[in-house]
């Protein structure tokens, strides 16, 4: 029939094209691969360590609907409806919906309300934070997942390092356009690459002769683990100054408990970064924060604190100076796109992002939400600070 035979020469037609190249396997990476191959493309993903191995296997996964502002309202609502879709799709295990508490550091009195049966240490008062909006998910079986997805419809993974693009002049008078993507020195032939590389994107810099300005925070994260059942209540404790910590805790349905905002971050420059400072897969944990996060959780909760936690990390969140994701075509460059920057929110906001870049790329457009507020070409002078989460307007736990 017709149709058909449209189908399979329309097949034919994108199976001898040069790929769209994915730098970065992390969860922006994986789901801009995922989303591409739901449409028929099949995308190279270059990585330089591994699926997940930065701060997508190492986040705690926390999801909140009805937390962004302005423009980043429309990624918080979409991408959580995403997220629970994907979890029925590819048999998301870890995700759930999550009441959220808010905890207040300090000594127990006679109106400390005990919500959460393990939050049985010293306290001050604990309130519900979020009753209906929000969620979680392991990002280390998201990312794989999505992947997996991916190279089953079509996609490949090739380990090795992005080391620049080769454009080649239009003939037409307009801009230049993506022909090669070089990786490991060899060059490989591409019709577009898209730079999903968190902190690392500012790398790009060069190849792209634009600025992309991006600080990584790296922050250390602990994880125990407990055999009993554990009530599913995430924490956002208030700044414990004994400690220097303003906790936030994840229990997972696989019997972990995630720890993060533990304080002691460090400020990583775009300089330091395009300079091969804190490389993938050399970002580790302080061990002064770990003793302080065991410290804190154990004054909290005698239920699930440890002498000495199961693990600890370090990752690294990607922040440019407004705070908010880049997320757009490279003006100057056809062929040539950025999606990084996506700050505490990465986990949340991955899979919106994948779908709307899809969109762009391959429609010429983002119909599933508004990218102009994140296009790469804007760059404005910004005040510093006030660059962790919020809900709303309203500051929450650790700010950089």
């Amino acid at each position: 029939p017709p149709r058909f035979m449209a189908a399979f020469a329309a097949a034919a037609c994108l199976a001898s094209q040069p790929p769209i190249v994915i730098a970065g396997a992390g969860l922006h990476g994986a789901s801009l691969a995922y989303y591409l191959a739901q449409r028929g493309e099949r995308p190279l993903i270059v990585e330089a360590v591994g699926v997940a191995s930065a701060a997508s296997g190492k986040g705690g996964g926390f999801l909140a609907r009805d937390w962004g502002s302005g423009p980043t309202e429309q990624l918080h609502i979409e991408s959580f409806k995403l997220h629970e879709e994907l979890a029925q799709t590819l048999g998301i295990a870890s995700y759930r919906k999550i009441p959220v508490l808010s905890v207040t550091p300090g000594q127990r009195n006679g109106r400390t309300k005990q919500i959460c049966p393990w939050l049985d240490g010293e306290y001050q008062q604990s309130e519900y934070y979020d009753l209906e909006g929000g969620a979680q998910v392991a990002p280390k079986e998201l990312c794989t997942k999505l992947m997996d997805a991916a190279i089953a419809a079509g996609a490949t993974l090739q380990i090795g390092k992005v080391q620049g693009i080769r454009t080649e002049a239009s003939q037409t008078g307009g801009c230049d356009a993506v022909k090669a993507v070089v990786v490991d020195g060899k060059e490989v032939p591409a019709r577009a690459i898209v730079v999903t590389m968190g902190p690392w994107a500012t790398c790009a810099s060069e190849w792209f002769d634009m600025p992309i300005p991006m600080t990584g925070i790296k922050s250390t994260s602990v994880v125990f683990r407990s055999d009993a059942d554990i009530e599913p209540y995430a924490l956002f404790c208030g700044e414990d100054h004994r400690f220097g910590t303003h906790l936030e805790v994840y229990p997972r349905n696989s019997g972990e408990v995630y720890l993060c905002g533990i304080g002691g971050s460090v400020y990583v420059t775009d300089t330091q970064l395009q300079a091969g400072e804190y490389a993938p897969g050399e970002v580790h944990a302080d061990p002064k924060r770990v003793e302080a996060a065991t410290k804190s959780f154990n004054t909290i909760s005698k239920a699930l604190g440890k002498a000495v936690p199961d693990a600890s990390q370090a990752c690294m969140r990607p922040c440019p100076p407004d705070a908010l994701p880049l997320m757009g075509k490279v003006p100057h460059i056809s062929g040539a796109y950025l999606s990084a920057g996506h700050n505490c929110w990465g986990i949340l906001w991955s899979p919106i992002s994948g779908k709307a870049m899809s969109e762009l790329i391959l429609d010429g457009e983002a119909s599933s939400v508004d990218l102009q507020p994140f296009a790469p070409s804007r760059f404005m002078q910004m005040k510093a600070g006030g660059r962790g989460r919020k809900r709303g307007e309203a500051n929450v736990g650790e700010q950089w």
